[in-house]
């Protein structure tokens, strides 16, 4: 049994060493490219694996499992820096891993989330370094008028997405780059929508996705979320919906919607004003202008959180009243 054990460790070492010079072989190897050269974003805030999966998404020939891997064996985990990045024909795994982890970067980026408001957007761009900030001091209205806007409230009208930029770029055109992109997802969305929607014009269909985006819990729920306020607004029943009261709150909401909250009327409140707010209440994904747009063929009038991301979704108000009572109330 000794010598059988010893023979098993023998060859289990004989296989580490030779999957080591195997591994040690391929992170010398040039990598494959879709083409030369090849420019990947890395997305802020990425973990290992991300960022691997969006070198291979982006072209470069990698395993996303053995890039994390051999970041951990170099030791460069928390060096990786988000940027736009190029790579060009003979770069190997181990060029890629310290490009990244020097920030060789081509471009810098800004990352603008979905459901954000804009003053969150703002934010995020007056306090990132690579960018020339012209729009210090500027009211919204100032900025708006800067980038060519027709609009003076800028909430819901820029497009979230990753943004590249050079060092040094002014501010004014990322957000003219974003708020181009808007323009024309909305123009897309409008252009392919069902008919007889209870809109006037795009701005509407804008500001419903906002708070679709605000209120939807699972992604696939947002066409009947929007089915839902869409079917209200054709009754002319209030929408009744919490993140336009928030909105219209500002500063004083301290996490906590009281009764007191839904009772004081503001351009935003949804329970003391029928129709849709003033403004968009938030900047919406492709998804919830999409659904917006395109909601949901259903009768529902109501929906309700069932307390697991998803909602249960009713046609009339005894319905409703019931689900309320099993998933808020927990009675059966």
């Amino acid at each position: 049994m000794k010598r059988l054990f010893l023979r098993l460790v023998g060859v289990l070492v004989v296989f580490a060493m030779a999957a080591a010079g195997g591994f040690a072989w391929w992170a010398h190897q040039p990598l494959g490219l879709t083409t030369s050269p090849i420019e990947v974003v890395i997305k802020p805030n990425s973990g290992v694996l991300s960022v691997g999966r969006q070198i291979q998404r982006g072209g470069v020939g990698m395993d996303p499992r053995l890039f994390q891997i051999l970041v951990r064996i170099t030791g460069h985990g928390p060096d990786l820096k988000a940027g736009g990045y190029q790579f060009e024909t003979g770069a190997t795994p181990l060029d890629v891993i310290g490009k990244l982890a020097r920030g060789e970067v081509t471009h810098y980026v800004v990352t603008v989330i979905e459901g954000w408001e804009f003053r969150k957007m703002r934010a995020v761009v007056d306090a990132n370094p690579a960018l020339k900030h012209d729009t210090v001091g500027m009211s919204d209205a100032d900025l708006m008028h800067a980038i060519g806007a027709a609009e003076s409230a800028p909430e819901g009208l820029f497009f979230p997405d990753t943004y590249l930029f050079a060092r040094g770029s002014s501010d004014i055109e990322l957000y003219k780059h974003a708020y181009r992109a808007m323009q024309r997802r909305l123009n897309e969305a409008w252009n392919a929508r069902a008919p007889d929607l209870p809109y006037k014009t795009p701005y509407e269909a804008l500001v419903m996705a906002s708070i679709v985006e605000k209120e939807t819990g699972q992604a696939a729920e947002r066409p009947m979320i929007a089915a839902v306020f869409v079917n209200r607004l054709r009754k002319n029943m209030m929408l009744q919906t919490d993140p336009t009261v928030i909105y219209g709150l500002g500063e004083q909401f301290d996490g906590n919607l009281r009764k007191r909250d839904l009772l004081t009327d503001t351009p935003y409140n949804t329970y003391t004003r029928t129709g849709l707010p003033p403004t968009p209440i938030a900047l919406p994904s492709l998804a919830s202008l999409a659904a917006a747009t395109t909601p949901a063929p259903s009768d529902a009038l109501y929906f309700v959180a069932r307390g697991d991301g998803s909602s249960h979704f009713s046609n009339s108000l005894p319905e409703h009243n019931r689900a309320v009572d099993k998933y808020q109330r927990g009675k059966p």
